[in-house]
């Protein structure tokens, strides 16, 4: 396994406890609140990563007992804050910097690796956006989750709303989450198959149970564990006959 520490950075912090498993755990303090820099460090980290040999799975988690992420720092993300002068040229550069936001987290999901999703705690907004983005999805039994864009006055526009109604195959129980703003809970998680377990013992119990997970991941072919992955999502596949 090669030196994973080269994947530390200012907001995320890297080991390997499994051979050929990357742990990759959000670091902004106190809540992992996303601002331009931390969505723009988590895409350099995963396209690196992405071209990494070594390492056959990621587990991504929070580096914080109680908390995944708080979703979008509102008060330091430069989203609606253009300084262009005319509204046309304000729109322009509001959805150049979502676009980039949107690349961010779609990194998740291009990333050649499976990606196991380890969330612990309180798991709102952007939380749910990078959640979707990832291949499996773990969480505590006592994770408290939500779509609350709607309540704050956005739409869950970072993947979300793309991902999450594919994920859990119904689309009314999807529109009710999302447009009701209303949090969820470990039970429900898993009774829509947002999850695929629920797991006692906190953010350890979670993240050693992705961990066991990747561990009988790992040892597949590599080949065959990136090409499963690659068409699952459906990229450039053409239609079954």
């Amino acid at each position: 396994m090669t030196d994973v520490s080269q994947y530390n950075g200012k907001f995320f912090r890297a080991t390997s406890p499994v051979e050929n498993v990357l742990l990759l755990e959000m670091n902004r303090g106190p809540v992992n609140a996303f601002h331009d820099a931390f969505w723009e460090e988590l895409h350099a980290t995963i396209d690196r990563v992405s071209l990494d040999p070594e390492v056959r799975v990621i587990v991504f988690a929070s580096a914080f007992e109680k908390i995944f992420t708080a979703g979008l720092d509102l008060k330091a993300t430069h989203i609606g804050k253009s300084q262009a002068l005319d509204a046309a040229r304000q729109a322009f550069d509001t959805h150049q910097h979502i676009s980039r936001f949107q690349a961010a987290i779609t990194s998740l999901e291009k990333c050649r690796q499976p990606v196991i999703c380890a969330i612990n705690g309180i798991a709102v907004g952007l939380a749910i956006d990078i959640a979707s983005a990832c291949d499996i999805r773990l969480c505590t039994d006592d994770a408290t989750m939500g779509i609350l864009e709607v309540k704050v006055g956005l739409a869950a526009d970072i993947g979300t709303l793309q991902r999450f109604p594919k994920i859990v195959g119904n689309g009314s129980k999807a529109r009710e989450l999302a447009l009701t703003g209303r949090k969820f809970y470990a039970d429900e998680a898993k009774e829509i198959g947002f999850v695929s377990q629920v797991v006692s013992g906190g953010r350890k119990g979670v993240i050693d149970a992705a961990l066991k997970l990747a561990a009988e991941i790992a040892p597949n072919s590599p080949v065959a564990v990136v090409s499963t992955k690659h068409i699952m999502n459906r990229e450039h596949l053409a239609p079954c006959t």
